[in-house]
């Protein structure tokens, strides 16, 4: 991914929190005749000192008989238009353009692929737990009938990813002057959700 050195994250806790927080990643692996992409939600593990990450795929999907290639799991997180007028110094100079705020963290690594009964079990409750959690009346797996269960087990395949490297990018106007940041996070306060977040993640590194 390219980074210039203004943009690049690579703090392991900061990029395991993003990667935990965003929960749903593009895993692409090539191969020898392309490339192949699926979109999967995920569990973030840390197993001795190990970034682990699991997820799971229809049994159809033969992305995971790819088991051992080197893969990258892409982990989108908010963006936003940026407009030319959240900068004062459109005012002074006109020598501003449209661009484009984001987050995003890339884990580089290679991943196994599991089956057995115990593992899906565990892993579908991880995954499920992670996002009922917060919620007032939270729902269990083991909540559905135990043969409807065994029924859906049957039909995917987990993949235990171990990470080998990560990596992040948050392209947040960071670089800009002062006056120019605190136009940016003003405007990006007003645009949605992600501007919101994009304008938290500014506020968050130093000002020069």
């Amino acid at each position: 991914m390219y980074r210039p050195n203004n943009s690049a994250i690579d703090d392991p806790a900061t990029l395991r929190h993003v990667v935990a927080e965003i929960g749903f990643a593009a895993l692409v692996t090539p191969h020898e005749v392309g490339i192949e992409i699926t979109h999967v939600p995920v569990v973030v593990h840390e197993e001795g000192g190990q970034t682990v990450i699991e997820t799971h795929l229809a049994r159809a999907n033969p992305h995971w008989k790819l088991a051992g290639a080197r893969s990258v799991l892409i982990f989108q997180g908010p963006q936003a238009y940026v407009s030319p007028s959240f900068y004062p110094s459109k005012q002074e100079h006109g020598k501003v353009v449209p661009t484009w705020a984001y987050i995003v963290v890339h884990a580089h690594g290679t991943f196994e692929a599991f089956n057995d009964a115990e593992g899906l079990g565990a892993h579908l409750d991880a995954l499920t737990d992670r996002h009922e959690v917060s919620r007032a009346e939270p729902w269990s797996v083991s909540d559905a009938p135990v043969p409807y269960i065994a029924a859906l087990k049957r039909g995917i395949v987990g993949l235990r990813f171990t990470v080998e490297r990560l990596e992040g990018k948050w392209k947040v106007n960071q670089h800009k002057s002062l006056e120019d940041r605190q136009g940016t996070y003003a405007g990006l306060m007003t645009s949605g959700e992600q501007g919101v977040d994009l304008a938290q993640a500014l506020a968050s590194f130093p000002e020069d």
